[in-house]
């Protein structure tokens, strides 16, 4: 049985490692472990940071994600937005996503305050974005820009 809940401190380490795993397999990006480890920490130390929430079977942490707020002021509300989304390879396709995005649509619906869910997609992944487009997201007309130091 999938059981989709809020990660806890103790789920970091596996976090920094999914995170790791993200950015080789998504963008063939080597990132430093010692500072993944302590940016997921900062997120468990403050919650003013986003949330992380996993997806666990027999206690092993299968998938996770991050979740960001945005202050929407044309909603007059939050928009929560999915970051660093893994799911480990030997669960794909099984609907492990799919049921964490559903909790999270449920979580939005129970809250008057919560308008919805976006994310964003590296244009050269083609099975997440086939993948979001199942459960009924849209690509929408914005594009992403970016300036990182």
């Amino acid at each position: 049985m999938l059981d989709i809940r809020r990660a806890v401190p103790t789920d970091a380490a596996v976090i920094a490692d999914f995170q790791i795993r993200l950015a080789r397999e998504s963008e063939d990006m080597g990132l430093d472990g010692p500072t993944v480890a302590r940016g997921v920490q900062a997120v468990f130390d403050n919650p003013a940071l986003g949330t992380y929430h996993v997806a666990a079977e027999d206690g092993r942490v299968l998938a996770c994600l991050l979740v960001v707020n945005e202050w929407s002021d044309w909603r007059n509300g939050m928009v929560w937005w999915i970051h660093s989304l893994y799911v480990v390879p030997e669960a794909r396709g099984r609907g492990v996503f799919r049921a964490m995005y559903e909790k999270l649509q449920s979580l939005i619906r129970e809250t008057p305050s919560l308008r919805g869910l976006r994310l964003y997609v590296d244009k050269r992944n083609a099975s997440a974005q086939q993948a979001y487009a199942a459960l009924g997201m849209t690509a929408e007309h914005y594009h992403l820009y970016e300036w990182l130091k």
